[in-house]
């Protein structure tokens, strides 16, 4: 969490180098892998993310927005099927495979963005205010998924705004201010720290 401008979503787009990193270390499972600077490789070594604004491929059906995402593993169309019909199951889409990704409203958008990341079949996700601009039922919603994926075994790392969220979900949460982690700790320590009030 952290104010606009913080430096949330830069962190991601180091941590699934669509940044190159000006300096430090990234480790991923015990791997230093601060020379990775392409996407696909950041994505393929097990590191799925969504963005803030959502673009799916508006001319193809949902189906096949998340083949895309499964095509990062799966080297045949009929294995990048079937893993993209068990994602789409997971998050709640399955009755609209053959939705046009232009026709979609922005809560099903924002799960296809999900699906996509899925179907790459990530350890960590990194999923990047996937409830902004969601109707209260639609955080629920939201929420939901996020614990059956945590309930797969794969990490998810949540930039959001919405507290409600992020006090719910989160095992520990980081404060990041003007580039630089103000506190880290478990959701009870930082919501009581006078850093992260002010």
């Amino acid at each position: 969490i952290g104010p606009n401008g913080a430096g949330k979503s830069t962190l991601f787009n180091i941590l699934s180098a669509v940044f190159p990193q000006d300096e430090g270390l990234i480790r991923f499972r015990g791997r230093d892998i601060s020379g990775i600077n392409k996407p696909h490789l950041a994505c393929r070594m097990g590191i799925g993310r969504t963005f803030q604004l959502v673009k799916p491929f508006e001319n193809i059906t949902v189906l096949e927005n998340v083949m895309v995402g499964a095509f990062c593993r799966e080297r045949s169309r009929s294995n990048a099927l079937e893993l993209a019909h068990e994602v789409l199951d997971l998050v709640g889409m399955a009755g609209k495979t053959d939705f046009p990704g232009h026709a979609l409203t922005l809560a099903d958008k924002k799960r296809l963005e999900v699906a996509r990341a899925l179907a790459t079949r990530p350890a960590v996700l990194l999923l990047d205010e996937v409830m902004a601009g969601l109707t209260p039922t639609e955080v629920n919603e939201a929420m939901e998924l996020i614990n059956r994926i945590r309930d797969r075994h794969i990490t998810v790392i949540v930039v959001e705004h919405v507290m409600q969220a992020i006090m719910t979900l989160s095992d520990r949460i980081m404060v990041v201010a003007e580039g630089r982690k103000v506190m880290e700790g478990v959701p009870r320590e930082v919501i009581k720290d006078e850093r992260v009030i002010k």
